[in-house]
């Protein structure tokens, strides 16, 4: 399982053997928070199946969804460089299994393995840059904008179509900071142009999105 995390690229077998001793597999049930906002930071979380989310939310529920992760993704490594307490949550969208390696784990890893930390920095750098794009796409863009950029963003191509991860019309909603029931209205309006359609909770973009809703 490691070996395919980006974050563990370039260690020998023998390397992730000592790190997968070091983790501890545990599951959790759709819709559970795993990592909650202000804790203290003790571990890694690598996730080897199903999706989360990463989010913020205020005292009265309202929630900005910051980040859809899936397999192969790893959370939490920020609060553990920095010593310091969470800066978001973590709630599970579907079943999922991740592999927890502890802080003391994770840190002698670093300095005994350069590249983990090479590695950590072009992962940082890449959220970095979506967090860029998603505050600019947040201050610049109307709601129809973000909308077809997150579906864009969330969308690869397979059988010669573009098809997103499974989303529902509130996560959509949740990650463009605004209302379901704007972002159903827009849904409406693509399916009746024909340039998407829904299958589960997953959209098909059968042709180019329009410039301007």
């Amino acid at each position: 399982m490691l070996s395919n995390v980006p974050l563990f690229t370039g260690l020998s077998e023998e390397d992730l053997r000592t790190i997968e001793a070091h983790s501890v597999p545990r599951n959790y049930r759709k819709n559970t928070v795993i990592i909650e906002k202000g804790d203290e930071s003790a571990s890694l979380y690598v996730i080897v199946s199903g999706k989360v989310k990463v989010y913020v939310a205020d005292d009265q529920g309202k929630e900005i969804v910051l980040n859809i992760q899936g397999a192969g993704a790893h959370l939490g490594e920020l609060a553990l460089l920095g010593d310091s307490r969470r800066t978001a949550s973590v709630m599970t969208l579907e079943d999922a299994k991740f592999l927890v390696i502890t802080k003391q784990s994770f840190l002698a890893c670093l300095s005994k393995h350069p590249s983990i930390a090479l590695n950590l920095i072009r992962a940082l750098v890449g959220r970095v840059r979506d967090l860029t794009n998603n505050v600019s796409s947040l201050a610049l863009q109307d709601v129809y904008g973000r909308v077809a950029s997150t579906l864009m963003q969330h969308a690869t191509e397979q059988d010669g179509k573009m098809i997103t991860d499974k989303l529902t019309q509130q996560d959509i909603a949740n990650l463009v900071g605004s209302s379901r029931e704007m972002v159903s209205r827009i849904f409406k309006d693509l399916k009746a142009g024909g340039y998407i359609s829904v299958e589960g909770r997953r959209i098909t973009i059968t042709r180019k999105l329009p410039a301007h809703w």
